[in-house]
């Protein structure tokens, strides 16, 4: 399979991922690679940290979180947008075993070389979304849809997640 990606500096913030090569909508782009840890592992620990605004933690089911610190990939440098062209799709595993079921980035549009690649991270907390907070996870995506925060709704959210995602049907 071709290399159609690279990370390097983002106008968005920090690091970003880029197309090198043209991406059809629907093409799964990359796994999101990191740690299996438990939710009682991440948060004992200071990887998950809400007031950091800076996170490569993923939720990928009630058991686990994927921790992007250890063994990640460059999926962890996308960045999030307000309108972003790729979205995560968690693909569960056939098994009763959760630590091995997977994220995927896939284009939800056509992707032209030199576009970085972002999703909605869909951020969700069981705490009330203060302007301090807000502030913390601030939107730099430039977007005219942008909300200036990468916060969600909370009764918007259909599950309590660090990144939003949705679930590959199965079938």
């Amino acid at each position: 399979m071709p290399r159609k990606i690279e990370a390097r500096q983002s106008d968005i913030h920090g690091n970003g991922v880029f197309a090198i090569a043209p991406i059809e909508k629907g093409e799964r782009v990359v796994e999101y690679k990191g740690k299996r840890r438990t939710h009682e592992e991440v948060d004992a620990d200071d990887t998950g940290d809400v007031d950091s605004g800076h996170t490569f933690l993923f939720t990928l089911n009630d058991e686990y979180v994927i921790d992007a610190n250890h063994k990640g990939n460059k999926a962890r440098w996308i960045n999030h947008s307000c309108d972003p062209n790729c979205e995560a799709v968690i693909e569960e595993h056939d098994g009763k075993n959760r630590k091995k079921d997977k994220v995927f980035i896939e284009a939800i549009r056509a992707i032209k070389p030199g576009e970085e690649l972002t999703y909605n991270y869909g951020i969700t907390l069981d705490e009330p979304h203060t302007a301090r907070l807000k502030k913390i996870w601030a939107c730099r995506c430039g977007s005219k849809k942008c909300t200036g925060t990468m916060l969600q709704a909370q009764e918007r959210a259909l599950i309590s997640t660090w990144h939003g995602c949705r679930r590959k049907p199965e079938g």
